[in-house]
């Protein structure tokens, strides 16, 4: 080739070099795409090639967790009383312990009791054993007043250790709600700080009378037997003019020491006046062994109705002599009030439902709550309610609160007496009455008898 041609094509291949280079530039391959920022309010999506921290630019823009109002702290709320873990009244005073846990549990459950301010009250409970003695009452109540300054109190169990309570409380200005505490006079005394849950025990046994006479209108005879404490004595005083008014005749009218054990002769005295029907009764001790020893000597009356001890879930334990035993109750599972039951009344509806506070107890203690622990519940539900109504935890604001109260709850209609003798004594909740009978398959079993409106079976008469 010559040295022409040779040098064309250097000249061609150097032109086409610098062509090349002088050209656009293009994106490296292994190079992504710019990604453009998501909207604040759309959920981010990260381009596989985008680094980590793009996708999280909007997020800057939000003010921190920290930013957000601090819960309250809540204040404690001590609440005292004594309860029965020893002594005669041991039975009942544990299941309405146990009925007051529940309604604590549920409260703490809820964050504490809540004003409109944003304080917060988290209750508290103290409590001692009175060893079902009057004299350790006093003394107990005296200590968790002024030495362990109790907010507020509630009763202990059964009329005589309640009225023992009420009066060192009323002393002290100090309010008390009380279950377990049936006796008239005790909210006969013009007291001003006391209230009163269970229907009062001249109401207890009337309903009895009322029973009898519709499911055996050929009874005319009735003993009135009864242990000799305030609750019982209130109950049978008041039972005797009532049978007598409504036709029956009280051919027995006697009463028997606390803590009798053998009820032989008394038995004995019943029998000879060949009654209808036995009424009265007192205590969960007494009441179980004077059933039992009723039926041990096939005393033939058709009609048992006694005091505490038969609507308490253990009085099946005396077996048949339990069957057909009537009991009057301040609640049993099977009521049904409810919302739409208040609604009729034309009252408010506060809490739990009948079914929400038996699941609860049942799912705590493997065991059917008694009326002593729906009490137990309510004491502590209706303290609530005074101070969410009072908006304040200050005594006299909790009394007016107390006194305009009237509503129903799972435990039936409460409503509090203003009179200044008998102020703070119930006057809307009504009594349920009980009987132990034996299903299908012969096992025992509780159904409502009376009033007709609420039963969940009909009475039944002994055999």
């Amino acid at each position: 080739m010559s040295k022409f041609p040779r040098l064309l094509w250097i000249g061609v291949l150097l032109t086409a070099l610098i062509l090349t280079a002088c050209a656009a530039p293009t994106a490296a391959p292994t190079s992504a795409p710019p990604t453009k920022a998501p909207a604040p309010t759309t959920a981010p999506v990260a381009a596989t090639s985008a680094p980590a921290a793009a996708t999280k630019a909007p997020e800057a823009t939000k003010p921190p967790a920290a930013a957000t109002k601090p819960p309250v702290a809540a204040k404690k709320l001590l609440i005292g009383f004594t309860a029965s873990q020893t002594g005669a009244q041991q039975v009942a005073s544990k299941k309405q312990v146990e009925g007051l846990q529940l309604w604590l549990d549920d409260v703490a459950k809820a964050g504490g009791i809540k004003l409109k301010d944003g304080t917060v009250y988290m209750p508290e409970m103290k409590f001692y054993d009175d060893e079902s003695k009057t004299d350790r009452v006093q003394a107990l109540y005296a200590k968790l007043i002024n030495e362990d300054k109790a907010d507020f109190l509630l009763s202990p169990y059964s009329s005589g250790l309640a009225r023992a309570a009420a009066v060192v409380g009323e002393q002290n200005g100090k309010v008390m709600i009380t279950a377990g505490a049936a006796d008239d006079v005790t909210m006969e005394q013009g007291f001003k700080n006391t209230f009163q849950l269970y229907t009062p025990a001249s109401r207890y046994l009337t309903g009895a009378a009322d029973m009898l006479m519709k499911i055996d209108p050929t009874a005319k005879k009735i003993a009135i037997v009864y242990e000799k404490d305030a609750f019982s004595t209130s109950v049978a005083n008041a039972l005797k003019p009532y049978a007598e008014s409504k036709g029956l005749n009280v051919v027995m009218f006697e009463g028997y020491d606390t803590g009798a054990t053998d009820f032989s002769p008394f038995i004995n005295k019943i029998s000879a006046t060949n009654p209808d029907a036995i009424l009265g009764g007192g205590h969960f001790a007494d009441g179980t062994t004077f059933a039992k020893q009723l039926y041990e000597k096939k005393i033939p009356v058709r009609f048992v109705s006694l005091l505490v001890a038969p609507p308490e879930p253990t009085f099946k334990d005396i077996g048949d002599a339990a069957q057909y035993i009537i009991g009057p109750s301040q609640w049993e599972p099977q009521v049904t009030y409810s919302a739409e039951s208040a609604k009729a009344a034309n009252i408010p509806y506060y809490g739990v439902s009948v079914k929400a506070f038996t699941d609860a107890y049942v799912a705590k203690y493997k065991d059917t709550p008694s009326y002593h622990s729906a009490g137990g519940y309510a004491q502590g539900l209706i303290l609530q309610k005074a101070i969410e109504d009072a908006d304040s935890v200050d005594p006299a604001k909790i009394v007016a609160a107390l006194d305009k109260m009237n509503l129903m709850t799972f435990y039936g209609v409460v409503k509090f007496s203003t009179d200044a003798k008998t102020h703070g004594k119930q006057t809307a909740h009504d009594m349920v009455y009980m009987q132990w009978q034996k299903d299908s398959a012969g096992k025992l079993i509780t159904n409502i008898v009376w009033p007709l409106e609420a039963k969940s079976a009909d009475g039944q008469l002994r055999k």
